[in-house]
């Protein structure tokens, strides 16, 4: 896709000529992740936690086949309110401008995006990775290979603990994706502060994050994304015996009920959701706030 296919606003395009710090942000969260009117509340919760860390917030979106890095509030408002607003990963991009769609970006297309605007630092929730079952289905999220392909540094919360975690390690190492953990040395499982598998660099502030970055400038070679991996503070995590009884018991109803591929995921979130009331919800809000938090003092330290 060629760069003049992304609309860039006036104040991130200002930013990034100056040289001040920039942050994208994904949408899926705002039109696919969370309940009316809530999902706008957190939209402009995170913009402003972005701007208090002293950066430049830059969310993602198509709109009437425009890729747009930046939103206007009445951009937010409509991604936020829209019910016929797509789900776009970086494979439905070139069809979505094609054809005039709207649509909220996903990590994959968003981490695309940000990296054809010259963004180098990118917040969100939780990456894909590689769906449990994998060798039936060779169901693995879209996220993993674009990664591989784009110098961004994306500020996660890990993979959600529903995926096959110590397989997308595995995958991301394949890929040449660099992992380090925020202050920890286990990699987070999302709604968990730790997943239970070890991480191989830790880092302890977002000077050193910027550290890294810098080196990876220097090293040179192919492009690809450093996983800031910031767990989730254990006081907002979801209790981790009742996240393992509902998993159990979702898996167990997924068997039962015949869900396969990738209707699992899905499925299992759902269940996660309703099985939890809510507190699901509440630690994946926790984990988002945080690793934006994270990313503006990274995308600071970096500038």
């Amino acid at each position: 896709m060629p760069k003049t296919a992304v609309m860039v606003s006036e104040e991130v395009r200002e930013a990034l000529d100056t040289g001040a710090p920039v942050v994208a942000l994904e949408s899926t969260i705002i039109a696919h992740g969370l309940p009316r009117p809530r999902n706008l509340a957190v939209a402009e919760e995170l913009e402003t936690l972005v701007r208090s860390g002293g950066a430049v917030p830059a969310t993602v979106a198509v709109l009437d086949g425009r890729a747009q890095v930046g939103l206007t509030k009445a951009d937010l408002e409509r991604v936020a309110g829209d019910p016929d607003m797509r789900k776009l990963g970086h494979r439905d991009l070139a069809p979505a401008l094609a054809t005039g769609a709207s649509g909220a970006t996903t990590v994959s297309a968003t981490a695309f995006l940000a990296d054809q605007a010259g963004i180098r630092v990118f917040a969100t929730g939780g990456l894909g990775g590689v769906h449990r079952g994998w060798a039936e289905t060779q169901d693995e999220s879209a996220d993993l290979r674009l990664l591989a392909q784009v110098g961004v540094t994306v500020v996660c919360a890990g993979v959600k603990s529903i995926l096959d975690v110590p397989a997308t390690l595995q995958r991301l190492e394949t890929l040449g994706v660099t992992v380090i953990g925020y202050g920890t040395g286990r990699f987070p499982g999302f709604y968990l502060t730790s997943s239970g598998e070890p991480v191989d660099w830790a880092v302890g502030s977002p000077d050193e994050v910027a550290a890294v970055m810098r080196a990876q400038d220097a090293v040179g070679g192919p492009c690809s994304a450093l996983i800031v991996a910031n767990p989730v503070p254990a006081e907002e995590q979801l209790d981790p015996e009742l996240h393992d009884r509902v998993l159990a018991k979702s898996l167990e109803e997924a068997r039962e009920k015949g869900v396969t591929g990738q209707a699992v995921t899905p499925f299992l979130l759902e269940r996660l959701m309703r099985y939890t009331d809510g507190a699901s919800l509440e630690a994946n809000l926790a984990a988002v706030r945080g690793n934006v938090r994270l990313a503006a003092l990274i995308a600071a330290a970096y500038a």
